[in-house]
């Protein structure tokens, strides 16, 4: 394993490292103005919801890394403490690369990313008309964290109104994952896509106590079919199954046809109902997997 020691690295080294690593990121798409009315619109990947009471976003423009400049987003919110935050899809993604480019402060990023500017309701930048989100915020602090180059400048941002298109609602007027099309920066030049294809659910422990995945034998929690995730699953059910259920499994006919096909040869015989189990995890019969396993 390479092992790094950050103080040997130089800002531009370790940017590539952090930002490859600590990804997917969610993209605010901020909508700034200065005490002029100039306008500016502009990305920004170090950014995520902190808090839902009150509701607060933190993103931050850092220093650059190549002269240690500020960027015209944070001097704006240092003037007029308004922001709008614009939730990025797939469809705005290379308009919203090209919003990225450093013009000149005064020039309109709306203008030359070809998006269109909607009025806000209660602050004074604009939305960004495609976006399929847009959050008028008010800004609570900025919080710098140095002055050298590649040194962040914490803006939170405290949202107010929040305005959602509603072709990505679903029957019960909330946000349907799959229909938003959402995108998220990676490093480098990459960025990656959330397509319905690509979607998966993980059920919350919340509600139950798992029985976790020590309290399962070590030959299921050693064995060479069952991956991590198969075991966190594993791990996640309330309570071990009866006796009794374990036996009624048996009698199953894709076990039946396992342990009719390995009669004598116990090696096989766990590995094929490893696999089985591993099948029945990957369509969500999660009980009925454990039983497996426990045969």
């Amino acid at each position: 394993m390479l092992t790094i020691d950050v103080t040997t690295q130089t800002p531009a080294q370790l940017q590539n490292y952090l930002q490859y690593a600590i990804a997917p990121r969610p993209i605010c798409f901020a909508t700034t103005i200065d005490k002029d009315g100039n306008i500016n619109l502009s990305p920004f990947s170090f950014f995520n919801m902190f808090s839902t009471n009150p509701p607060l976003c933190i993103f931050s423009p850092a220093r650059r890394v190549r002269d240690n400049t500020t960027k015209h987003t944070l001097e704006n919110v240092l003037e007029v403490k308004e922001c709008v935050i614009n939730i990025v899809n797939y469809p705005m993604v290379q308009q919203m690369s090209l919003a990225s480019t450093e013009y000149a402060k005064g020039v309109n990023e709306f203008e030359k990313s070809g998006f269109t500017m909607l009025p806000s309701q209660l602050v004074k930048p604009p939305r960004v008309a495609e976006a399929p989100v847009q959050m008028e915020c008010t800004i609570r602090e900025v919080i710098h964290l140095g002055e050298n180059p590649g040194a962040g400048n914490l803006i939170l941002a405290e949202v107010k109104l929040i305005h959602i298109k509603e072709e990505i609602l679903d029957a019960d007027g909330k946000i349907d994952q799959a229909k938003i099309d959402l995108v998220a920066r990676l490093g480098g030049d990459w960025y990656c896509r959330v397509t319905p294809e690509n979607l998966f659910k993980v059920a919350k422990p919340l509600t139950t106590l798992g029985i976790g995945v020590d309290a399962l034998p070590s030959a299921v929690r050693n064995s060479y079919v069952l991956s991590g995730n198969d075991l966190g699953m594993l791990g996640n059910v309330e309570h071990l199954p009866s006796a009794e259920e374990i036996d009624a499994i048996m009698h199953h006919a894709a076990v039946k046809e396992v342990l009719d096909a390995t009669i004598g040869d116990a090696g096989n015989r766990e590995r094929e109902l490893h696999e089985l189990a591993k099948q029945w995890l990957k369509e969500g019969n999660v009980n009925e997997a454990l039983k497996v396993v426990l045969l």
